[in-house]
C-alpha cells in the first residue's frame, strides 16, 4: 500500500472537531517502512472519528509505549524487525486483552492468516485495500467485528459448507443466507444493509443469528474453529 504523502504529514494534524473525544477511535500503528506507516498516520488523523496517537517500527517499541498510552485498536504489520507482528500480537493479547489488533501485511497465505488469528488477531487486512475499506475495518473491529479479506472468508465457509460431508449452514434462514453471502463478498455491513434494504442493525441482528447457528461467536472464531477442526 502506497498512500500519499503530504509534505506536512510527520506533524500531529486534529482529527475534526465536531467529534468528540468519546467516539474518537485511538489507533496505533506497528510498521517498518517508513513511507506506509506516516501514510498510514496522515490517513487516521485526517479521518474523522480516528487519531494516530503513536507510530511504532518493531515489537519492542509498541511493547514500550503501550501501557503509557494504550490503543483501542494497533494496526499489525507482519515482516518487522525482531520479533514478528503474529509473535507481538500473542504477546500484547496477554497483557492487554482488551486491545484490538488488526493484522495489515502483504502475506496472505493460509499460515500466517491462522496464526494470527490463533494468537489472538480479530481481523487480517491485506495492504492492496483501499483507505477507505481499511477505515470501515478499523471500525468494525473497534466495533467487536472481525473484518479480514474476502478470499480468507471463502475459505473457512466452503469448509462448514461439506468439506466434512455436513453443511453446516443449511440451518439458516435465506435472509441469513443472503447477509453471510454479501460477507463472503467482502461487503462492509453498510454495503449489505444498502444491498438488501436492510438497516446495518439488522445486519448485525442476522450476523449474530448466524454465529450462533454456526456455533462461533465472530467471524475470527470462525476461522480459529477451522483452523483447530484441520489442524493447520
Amino acid at each position: 500500500m502506497r498512500l500519499k504523502i503530504s509534505s506536512d504529514s510527520k506533524e500531529r494534524v486534529a482529527v475534526t472537531p465536531q467529534t468528540s473525544d468519546e467516539n474518537i477511535i485511538r489507533v496505533t500503528i506497528v510498521e517498518d517502512d517508513d513511507e506506509i506507516r506516516n501514510g498510514l498516520c496522515w490517513l487516521l488523523n485526517h479521518s474523522e472519528g480516528f487519531t494516530c496517537e503513536e507510530t511504532c517500527r518493531s515489537c519492542s517499541e509498541v511493547l514500550r509505549g503501550i501501557e503509557d498510552n494504550t490503543p483501542d485498536v494497533i494496526l499489525m504489520d507482519i515482516g518487522l524487525p525482531g520479533k514478528s507482528g503474529i509473535d507481538c500480537v500473542q504477546t500484547i493479547k496477554e497483557h492487554y486483552p482488551r486491545v484490538e489488533i488488526l493484522m495489515f501485511t502483504v502475506y496472505s497465505d493460509d499460515e500466517k492468516v491462522f496464526q494470527s488469528i490463533r494468537n489472538g488477531a480479530v481481523g487480517y487486512i491485506l495492504k492492496n485495500t483501499s483507505p477507505e475499506k481499511l477505515l470501515e475495518a478499523i471500525k468494525e473491529a473497534y466495533k467487536g467485528g472481525a473484518p479480514m479479506s474476502a478470499e480468507i472468508a471463502r475459505k473457512v465457509i466452503r469448509y462448514f459448507q461439506g468439506e466434512d460431508g455436513s453443511d453446516l449452514t443449511a440451518s439458516l434462514s435465506q435472509r441469513e443466507t443472503e447477509v453471510l453471502q454479501c460477507l463472503i463478498d467482502g461487503y462492509s455491513y453498510r454495503v449489505i444493509a444498502e444491498k438488501l434494504f436492510i438497516s446495518v442493525h439488522t445486519v448485525r441482528f442476522h450476523l449474530h443469528n448466524i454465529y450462533e447457528k454456526l456455533h462461533v461467536r465472530s467471524r475470527a472464531e470462525l476461522v480459529a474453529k477451522t483452523v483447530k477442526k484441520k489442524h493447520i
